[in-house]
């Protein structure tokens, strides 16, 4: 029960408001969003502002390009050749976009004065990712296609790739805020969704398009009177190389060509102190409301995580192209965009919470649905126009129900941020909800193989050949693994090299589904909401009605995909 005489908001008196602006204007305060729009059109910008937008759109769309990879393609493109847990292994390698709050205060106050505050991460950073890029095209598909994936060391590339995109994110957020003018500062939010969505395509569908084998034949070479080819127009190995030419050259252009304004010393403007921040977050993270507040970031998302993770990779297991796969997102995007018009209308009253809460029991029914879909996958080829649809009205309604949850939340995060020092409140609050999307997916794919049994069958053999085939294969991976020898990916390999079949006799993704979807339904009813619920009481009294509603719908395209 919470304690409705206590003041969350005493223990940050001692912080005077020209310190808070500090903290507003910088580092972290410079990722809440929290910046009043104008109502100028883009076409009334500044010759200055529209080529800093247009600086601003190519930084963000870089860093598009190695998160569409390890949030997008390649986890599908792996999952063909390694296991649910595997799979979830090389989901690790996003956690560094959903903590960046921890270095961010680093990022923003540890700089070379003569290069620049912020050129002198981004520079660095992106001639090292250019460079991971290029190396990972010459060595990609001996990683990807050795027998075995060496799937530790994809993950340890990939998360330092996000860890460098999400540094970079921290850079540009700031550099933002210096390069517009003051009077069109919200045009930084624009920019920065334009250019994620722009590279995360690129890296998702697009590339997952372009890489399919049908898709390069049967609809780009034909349309164009081509002959087809053994080969997809876009391998990744060239992809990455692509990427990696991109990023060098932004970045000798940004060396030479562009200059970043400098403050000297003399500056009235208060220089920022990383203790003073990390410590202000600690005080926040010691207050009762927000304890409970983060808690509840932490487990919303448990009973939806198996769909999340794991639905349209057991679509693409049933034989879902990765061409129709994108494809369904790629028709998702303009409804989310049109639709979010109305999630913002619905989620922008006094109480934001009601409809993020109404949107989660839609997020646990579909995720039901995706059982249905996933158990009545037809086995007829090619795919039905039917089928298709439902899964493309599962997409858009899931979809949906999230934007009208982001948009809930985040205004409930305006409304609650301290004014003093609400950059930090905000971020703070941001990271822990998107930790609350990605924490779960490493544990639900484990989860998955683990309550899987599989075995090798033979079809139209002799007793005595079926039986000394499964002794072979006991012999090869050991007697632990009966029961499971066709879910590991050894054991899927050791049965086709035996001419065996893989048949399930328990499917782990339904048991995870009914186990995560109860979850979150009993938490929901019984923790969530009533709890949500009484938050949203106790900060009204002092709840501030925010102007950004209606941007924050831009940003949902990219949340979705990273969070």
């Amino acid at each position: 029960m919470i304690n409705s005489k206590t003041n969350h908001r005493k223990p940050l008196k001692k912080i005077d408001s020209e310190k808070s602006k500090k903290y507003r204007q910088n580092g972290l305060g410079s990722e809440s969003g929290l910046v009043t729009p104008n109502s100028s059109s883009i076409s009334t910008l500044t010759l200055k502002d529209k080529k800093a937008m247009v600086l601003l759109v190519i930084l963000y769309m870089l860093q598009g390009i190695p998160v569409g990879l390890a949030f997008g393609s390649i986890p599908f493109l792996l999952r063909a050749r390694l296991s649910y847990s595997q799979i979830g292994l090389f989901s690790l390698a996003s956690y560094p976009y959903s903590l960046k709050l921890l270095w961010s205060p680093i990022v923003d106050s540890i700089y070379f004065p003569k290069i620049g505050r912020r050129k002198s991460w981004i520079i660095p950073v992106q001639a090292l990712v250019g460079m991971m890029l290029w190396w990972l095209g010459n060595n990609v598909t001996v990683l990807m296609e050795a027998d075995v994936p060496d799937v530790k060391t994809l993950t340890g590339l990939f998360f330092t790739l996000v860890l460098f995109a999400a540094t970079q994110d921290i850079a540009v957020d700031g550099w933002a805020l210096e390069l517009l003018s003051k009077d069109n500062l919200s045009y930084a939010s624009t920019a920065q969704t334009v250019g994620l969505n722009i590279g995360y395509f690129l890296s998702f569908t697009v590339f997952l398009a372009f890489n399919s084998l049908e898709f390069s034949n049967n609809r780009w070479r034909a349309l164009f009177g081509l002959s087809s080819q053994s080969y997809p127009i876009m391998t990744l190995s060239g992809y990455l190389k692509s990427g990696g030419i991109s990023f060098l050259i932004v970045t000798i252009y940004l060396t030479f060509f562009q200059t970043e304004e400098t403050h000297d010393s003399t500056s009235t403007e208060p220089k920022m102190n990383v203790k003073k921040v990390y410590k202000i977050m600690f005080e926040i993270c010691k207050l009762k409301h927000v304890q409970k507040f983060i808690l509840l970031h932490l487990i919303a998302k448990i009973g939806t995580s198996v769909n999340d993770a794991a639905t349209s990779l057991k679509l693409l297991e049933k034989g879902l192209s990765k061409e129709d796969l994108a494809l369904s997102v790629l028709i998702d995007f303009p409804f989310q965009i049109g639709l979010g018009y109305f999630a913002a209308k619905w989620s922008s009253g006094e109480k934001p919470l009601r409809p993020w809460i109404c949107a989660m029991w839609f997020r646990l029914l579909f995720a039901a649905w995706g059982i249905g879909l996933v158990y009545f996958f037809p086995n007829s080829k090619p795919l039905s126009t039917s089928y298709f649809v439902l899964v493309i009205i599962s997409t858009v309604i899931s979809s949906f129900a999230s934007t009208v949850q982001f948009v809930g939340i985040s205004a409930f995060h305006t409304q609650i941020a301290d004014p003093l020092i609400g950059g930090t409140y905000m971020t703070l609050l941001n990271t822990v909800c998107n930790l609350g999307g990605t924490w779960p997916k490493y544990f639900v794919l484990k989860g998955v193989d683990y309550f899987t049994e599989a075995y090798c069958g033979f079809e139209n053999e002799s007793f005595l050949f079926t039986l000394a085939n499964l002794i072979l294969i006991f012999w090869v991976l050991g007697f632990g693994y009966v029961g499971k020898e066709c879910v590991t990916d050894l054991g899927k390999s050791t049965c086709l090299d035996l001419n065996g079949i893989c048949q399930t006799q328990k499917d782990g993704y339904y048991i995870m589904q009914i186990v995560c979807i109860l979850i979150g339904a009993i938490s929901l009813s019984l923790i969530i909401s009533p709890t949500a619920q009484r938050l949203q009481g106790k900060f009204t009294s002092f709840q501030k009605k925010s102007k950004q509603v209606g941007l924050l719908i831009l940003g949902f395209c990219f949340f979705r995909f990273t969070g």
